[in-house]
């Protein structure tokens, strides 16, 4: 099955791991059909563990063969990293708050179940937007294979996918469950979450095949995913995680997912 894999071009290789992230979140969004509610002690080490192995990855897998590829093409590298990763976060930002601006209620007079309503669908953008650049990551990160770049692997890459995958889990019953309890029926509220990852074999590809046309591109690609991939982390996963009554077991996962990512990345990569 390895085998198999290892075999495959790198945009399907990109396209089948970033089919399985949706298909984590598709898992995520199923338990609408078992739980109304899910512990929220696991659902936040999840999240913290996830946090971990992203942060680590952004550095591992993506920033350092970004220098690497930026001092090969004879670029200016701090200038291209910071520009890529500056951009990345920054494209988030603004996408959350443009999404503020338009999808919340202006009318504070709205009846309570409207407003509900409209922070679920809310909820859904914001998640779908997050991961487009969760996506091209993948994408980029297996494309990359083709140049053989120091710590670019494919142990590396299938980790990274794992670790978005990990975090897709509660993204898509984060969706699901709220719109079951808005009165959703079961099916729906399922069909609704898992479209939220739906985004991410279509940026996969994307992303791979950007990086296999256009070389000079890499740099920036991955320095960008790993700033998109940071600011999730920042700004939704480690918040989510920390409001756990057991901040510092939580943190504890933070740090578990970040070893076990750098051990893969520098020990088997």
């Amino acid at each position: 099955m390895l085998t198999w894999f290892a075999d495959l071009s790198h945009p399907l290789q990109a396209l089948f791991a970033t089919l399985f992230t949706w298909g984590i979140t598709a898992c995520g969004a199923a338990l609408v059909f078992l739980f109304k509610t899910v512990n929220k002690n696991i659902l936040d080490a999840m999240l913290g563990f996830a946090a971990g192995v992203m942060v680590a990855a952004s550095f591992w897998s993506l920033l350092s063969p970004a220098i690497d590829m930026a001092e090969e093409l004879k670029m200016v590298s701090w200038l291209v990293v910071f520009f890529g990763f500056f951009s990345g976060g920054v494209l988030l930002f603004f996408g959350d708050k443009l999404f503020e601006r338009v999808a919340l209620p202006a009318n504070g007079g709205e009846a309570a179940v409207c407003h509900s309503r409209k922070r679920c669908m809310m909820l859904l953008f914001s998640i779908t937007l997050h991961n487009i650049p969760e996506g091209m990551a993948v994408g980029v990160a297996f494309g990359t294979l083709a140049y053989g770049l120091e710590g670019a692997t494919l142990a590396a890459a299938s980790m990274l996918a794992l670790g978005i995958g990990l975090q897709n889990f509660p993204e898509g019953m984060a969706v699901s469950i709220p719109l079951r309890r808005e009165g959703f029926n079961r099916s729906k509220a399922f069909f609704v979450g898992q479209l939220s990852g739906i985004v991410e074999p279509i940026a996969g590809v994307i992303g791979a095949l950007l990086v296999l046309q256009a070389r000079v591109l890499l740099p920036y690609l991955l320095s960008f995913a790993a700033g998109a991939m940071i600011y999730v982390v920042v700004a939704e996963l480690i918040p989510e995680s920390q409001t756990n009554h057991r901040k510092s077991l939580m943190a504890l996962f933070t740090l578990i997912g970040f070893s076990v990512m750098m051990i893969l990345d520098v020990a088997l990569g």
